[in-house]
Order: C-alpha cells, then sequence, then structure tokens
C-alpha cells in the first residue's frame, strides 16, 4: 500500500510539473496576466499560507479545550452527545459552509469591522492590518474564522481520541500525589498527547490549505492587502475553481502551475509536521533509550 501511494503521487507530481512547464518558461507578454509568473502567484500563495494560519491559530486553542471537556471534564450523559455533534459538524460539506459564511455569517460581521475600522484608525499598525472595513463582509478574516471552524470538528476529534488513549495508571499516580485535575493533565495528558496534537493540527492545516468551495464563496477576489478587513486577497484554491473552468491554453497552464507552488506548500508543511513529530518524540524518550547499545549495562 505505501509502494502504491509512492507511486500515486510521483504520477500526479509528474503531471502537475509537465504541465506547468509552459507558464514557467513563458515570457511576460506571453501569460494572461501580462507579469512574470512568480509575481502573479505570489500574492495567491501568501494569501493561503495566511488565511490557513489565521483559521490555525482560531481553532487549535479551542479545538483542545472542546476535547478536554469531552474526554476529562464532562459526564457521560454530555460528553457523548457533545462527541457526536462533533462528528457530524466534519461531515457538513464545505459548500454549505461557505454559503453560510457569504449569506450570513460576513454580512453579520459587518458591525464588527466597522467597530475594528474606527477604534484602529489612528494605532501604528492595527490601521493597516484593520483598514477600510468591507460593506459585505467577505473579506480574509471572515474566510479564515469560516475556516477555523471548519477544520475545529477534525483538529477536535483527533485530540479526544489521543486524550482518551493516556495511560489510566499515570493519570491516577498524579492524582495520588496531591495533583489537582489540572495539575494532572499538565503533567499527564499533555506530554502524552503532544506528538498526536500536533499530527492533528497540521491535518487540520493540511484542509485549510487546500480548502476550495468555502473560501471561493466568501472571499471577494482582488489584489493581496495586509488589510484584513477589507475587500482583496486571494487565494490558490479559490483562484483555481473560480477561473479553470473556462481556462485553456497558456491561462490553463498558469493555474496547473499554481496548483503545483500549492502541491509543494502542501508537501513542505506536512514534512515540517513529520520533522517536529519526530523530534518531540526523540526528546520524550527516557535518557537509557538514546545511549547506543555498547554503551548500556547487560543484563546476565
Amino acid at each position: 500500500i505505501r509502494d502504491s501511494i509512492f507511486v500515486i503521487l510521483a504520477l500526479v507530481s509528474l503531471y502537475l510539473i509537465l504541465e506547468s512547464i509552459p507558464a514557467l518558461t513563458a515570457q511576460p507578454g506571453e501569460l494572461s496576466t501580462g507579469e512574470p509568473f512568480w509575481a502573479y502567484v505570489l500574492p495567491i500563495a501568501l494569501g493561503t499560507l495566511l488565511c490557513s494560519a489565521i483559521a490555525i491559530v482560531l481553532s487549535t486553542p479551542v479545538a483542545i479545550g472542546v476535547a478536554l471537556f469531552i474526554s476529562h471534564y464532562a459526564p457521560a450523559r454530555v460528553s457523548k452527545p457533545v462527541g457526536y455533534i462533533i462528528d457530524i459538524l466534519a461531515a457538513i460539506p464545505s459548500v454549505v459552509f461557505g454559503a453560510w459564511g457569504m449569506t450570513t455569517f460576513g454580512p453579520g460581521l459587518v458591525p464588527l469591522y466597522e467597530w475594528l475600522a474606527r477604534s484602529s484608525a489612528g494605532v501604528p499598525g492595527l490601521n493597516v492590518i484593520f483598514g477600510e472595513a468591507s460593506t459585505t463582509g467577505r473579506t480574509l478574516l471572515t474566510a479564515s474564522i469560516v475556516l477555523a471552524i471548519m477544520i475545529l470538528p477534525i483538529i477536535t476529534s483527533q485530540c479526544r481520541e489521543i486524550f482518551i488513549q493516556t495511560p489510566r495508571l499515570h493519570e491516577e499516580a498524579a492524582l495520588a500525589l496531591g495533583s489537582t485535575k489540572w495539575d494532572m493533565i499538565k503533567a499527564t495528558v499533555f506530554p502524552f498527547a503532544r506528538n498526536g496534537i500536533v499530527s492533528a493540527v497540521m491535518l487540520g492545516l493540511g484542509r485549510a490549505l487546500g480548502e476550495t468551495m468555502a473560501v471561493t464563496l466568501v472571499l471577494a477576489p482582488g489584489a493581496l492587502t495586509a488589510n484584513l478587513i477589507g475587500v482583496g486577497n486571494r487565494t490558490i484554491p479559490a483562484e483555481i475553481a473560480l477561473n479553470y473552468p473556462e481556462a485553456f491554453g497558456m491561462r490553463q497552464s498558469e493555474l496547473i502551475a499554481a496548483g503545483l507552488v500549492l502541491f509543494v506548500i502542501t508537501l513542505v508543511v506536512n514534512m515540517i509536521a513529520r520533522w517536529i513529530v519526530a523530534r518531540l518524540a526523540i526528546a520524550s524518550l527516557p535518557a537509557a533509550a538514546l545511549l547506543p547499545s555498547h554503551g548500556r549495562r547487560q543484563k546476565g
């Protein structure tokens, strides 16, 4: 199975590279945008990373808190229904989230955006991030919040399963030593689940990076800006979804090349996640396990 996965990954990579070569090697005048390819793809790549990063920052603390509540605080009559609701939320199609964000959630945030724009008008730095507010609510911040809601069930479900697997004897030993429940969680649950939490967060980040329909519906396309509550900003999936059906020739190659950039970004993010998990796994090993075999005392 592992070999077949590598073969499929290699074939997808080969297809993207071959189809992207015309756009990557073309002169600026040959492209539909009239500018170099990297000048075209860099803003939408940054918009993708920014939208996904905000979503992860917003969703991770909430997901860990909800998972802890379900696994260690809530009684069974509460934790089971909440767990079912979390699982149901993970199964809702992204287009539903996108339609809700575009028609209801985004417009509902307009008063908040206007207040943020007024309050930050004289504050250096904030007046750039919270500049002129959109009148429709279809902004990068709205898309990020919708993405955070979408990936929240994924991270929560993974963290909940990991928290439940914490050895019971470790928890009871910490409580027997006089620890409070929160101290017990910090001393036993979090160290045990550390690798799993990182994996869950990276799984949610991968979903956020590749999300198409929700971002396409919520986000009003426009040039990349630092203003999170204004009109503008695009992401690679939304750019492809909006333009690919009518694209042909060089324009189609441009969009496939943008998809190749997204593929590389996702691959790099996953490699970094695996490296972090491996480092955490090594750090959690006992000192004796890190000694070379000839440096350990032999039994018998």
